[in-house]
């Protein structure tokens, strides 16, 4: 259990190592190997196998730690198909044990001594040997490469060795975000672990394609170490949207839109309909640009939307509490008075917490909400009848198809 612990953490750690000098660096897990890094849509420029011992010791030029390695990149370099030809990727392997001097994995550090003919030499010595039989089938696939295919393979290997034990990733991971020594460092740290192993179960998720994602971005580590660092900074999120009334063409592009009918249930004149819209519109377009240059993550978003969410559901549960009865107009006034309550509540929540936001973007984000309310995510509607309105809205677009 420790092992797959490490390589999940070992993964953040070298995302968050890169991430500086190269922001546009993304990692993957468990693909082509434990751990990928590529760019974009390429293929990957390294793969990297991590191995994790609790006692350190010395690495076994037969062991299996290695040998399964090696099968395992030739498979992913067939897949890759640069066995023969083409750029190769880095092959790394990742080990808490240590190289000794004389052997092959010491000759493929990266060190002014690494020396690949050599290593390659004692790697064909070791891969002929009739013992042990535990990795008998990988030294066969290895030798079963031609001599040049071979010398392409040990090229491109390279031994990390002696690699932090799991009980010393923390001290490296601070170093790596460069909050070591900030005064909260070990509660941003922890925020961004458990950030990571969300993350983690996503690149790992193979059955529901829905719920799977190929790869996180060391833009996006960043962005999340703003969001969760701004929280003790107080730094805002920059607003680039300029306010403007739509054009008669973009509120007429909303009109058959479950926010408009929201506010219709409610007896808006167009007037203060286009109002809202305006927030609305502007609202969407400062998030996506948000999203788009990695200012905020999506999950920095949801968790803004969830408490967007709570200041209405509280206001709605107060206002609408005993009006299922009365009057039309009546509950179109209750309707109001919720509108008016919950915009006036979501004007000042900031976008990312310790920071401030402008009120259209509380505004316009609470409007898109009440537009996905027919959706499976938790419905947000201002009439105390909405869920009513909703369903009856959902049978008459199906009598209309």
């Amino acid at each position: 259990m420790t092992g797959y612990l490490y390589q999940c953490e070992l993964a953040l750690v070298e995302l968050a190592e890169r991430s500086l000098d190269d922001p546009v660096v993304e990692v993957r897990m468990e693909v082509l190997d434990d751990v990928e890094f590529l760019h974009g849509a390429g293929s990957p420029s390294e793969l990297l196998q991590s191995k994790h011992r609790r006692s350190a010791g010395q690495l076994s030029e037969t062991g299996k730690d290695f040998w399964r390695s090696v099968a395992s990149w030739i498979d992913a370099l067939t897949v890759l198909g640069t066995s023969t030809s083409g750029p190769m990727p880095l092959l790394r392997l990742v080990t808490t044990q240590v190289a000794t001097e004389g052997t092959f994995f010491y000759l493929l550090r990266g060190s002014p001594q690494r020396d690949v003919a050599a290593a390659l030499d004692r790697m064909e010595a070791v891969a002929i040997a009739s013992e042990p039989e535990t990795t008998a089938e990988d030294r066969r696939k290895f030798m079963d490469l031609t001599p040049p295919q071979r010398y392409r393979l040990v090229a491109a290997i390279e031994i990390s060795d002696g690699a932090p034990l799991m009980s010393d990733l923390d001290h490296r991971l601070a170093r790596a975000l460069g909050i070591a020594a900030r005064r909260h460092g070990q509660a941003v740290l922890d925020q961004i672990k458990g950030w990571w192993y969300r993350m983690a179960v996503q690149l790992l998720e193979r059955k529901n394609p829905a719920l799977n994602r190929p790869s996180v971005s060391a833009q996006e580590l960043q962005c999340r170490i703003e969001e969760i660092t701004d929280q003790f900074a107080g730094q805002n999120l920059p607003v680039t949207q300029e306010l403007r009334r739509l054009t008669e063409a973009e509120t007429a592009a909303y009109r058959d839109q479950l926010v408009v009918r929201q506010m219709q249930w409610i007896g808006l004149n167009n007037r203060s309909i286009a109002m809202y819209l305006r927030d609305y519109h502007h609202a969407s377009a400062q998030r996506s640009q948000w999203l788009r240059a990695f200012t905020i993550t999506e999950q920095g978003l949801e968790e803004y939307e969830q408490r967007l969410w709570d200041e209405w559901d509280h206001i709605s549960a107060d206002l609408t509490d005993g009006h299922d009865q009365d009057s039309e107009d009546k509950q179109a006034s209750v309707g109001k008075e919720v509108l008016k309550e919950t915009m006036d509540a979501v004007a000042d929540e900031p976008a990312r917490l310790g920071s401030t936001t402008v009120g259209w973007i509380g505004r316009g984000t609470m409007h898109s909400l009440a537009d996905r309310a027919g959706t499976a995510q938790e419905p947000v509607g201002w009439h105390p009848r909405f869920r009513h309105l909703l369903g009856q809205s959902a049978e008459d677009e199906e009598q209309g198809q």
